[in-house]
């Protein structure tokens, strides 16, 4: 069972088990950001939730985000994702998103920000007005997942090092796992974190993920889940 929690007048979070969504609604249309692990209704439910007209775009194309998409004809993702997500089996038809396209729900355009490394095609996206940067997986308190073959912890780097363009434009950023708002001070944080696994300056622990062995570096303010050495 999903639970819809407001956010303010206007957005909305939707709890999937370990994972969120969040639906945003402007003066025209609603666009609705993931479709969770085991949320096929995702649509249904941000329909439930807005008379507007609801789009989606997805941050990455995980499993863990991707549940609800074949309800919709069409949505948002930066073409680099295709792959993953045609490698799980899903339809639709998608429309290219890529760093500076803004999407505008009217009166509350939403700015993407390229930002690979947890895949090759995470977005972040910037609700302008509201000051949120919501930024999928990259951003969070949680486990940052960087192993297999399409995750690159140097990329990672380099991407979250280039949301620092971005400091004055948000207070706050919305995650799709661990706490749902964070502070943009965690930003510098997982960037020197991920700069230490790199630099062999942490020792992970190995634990045991969906039957594989993989590091653990966990800090204080987040871990990173990595391939084993």
């Amino acid at each position: 069972m999903n639970e819809i929690i407001q956010i303010n007048g206007n957005t909305w979070r939707i709890e999937d088990g370990g994972v969120r969504m969040f639906l945003l609604a402007g003066t025209k249309e609603a666009l609705l950001i993931d479709t969770g692990m085991q949320t096929p209704n995702a649509k249904e439910i941000a329909e439930s939730i807005t008379n507007l007209p609801v789009k989606l775009i997805n941050t990455h194309a995980d499993s863990d985000h991707i549940s609800g998409n074949e309800a919709f004809e069409s949505f948002y993702m930066h073409p680099k994702e295709e792959e993953n997500y045609r490698f799980r089996g899903k339809k639709g038809t998608i429309i290219p998103v890529r760093q500076g396209d803004v999407i505008d729900l009217g009166d509350r355009p939403l700015e993407i920000i390229d930002i690979p490394g947890h895949t090759p095609g995470s977005i972040a996206i910037l609700d302008i007005n509201n000051r949120v940067l919501i930024g999928g997986d990259s951003i969070q308190d949680g486990r940052i997942f960087m192993f297999g073959t399409h995750r690159n912890i140097q990329n990672y780097i380099v991407s979250l090092e280039k949301l620092s363009d971005y400091g004055g434009r948000f207070d706050t950023v919305y995650a799709s796992h661990g706490t749902v708002a964070v502070e943009p001070s965690l930003i510098p944080k997982l960037i020197e974190g991920a700069k230490q696994i790199l630099a062999g300056q942490e020792e992970g622990k190995t634990v045991d993920l969906f039957g594989k062995p993989v590091l653990l570096y966990q800090f204080d303010y987040a871990g990173f889940l990595c391939p084993v050495r």
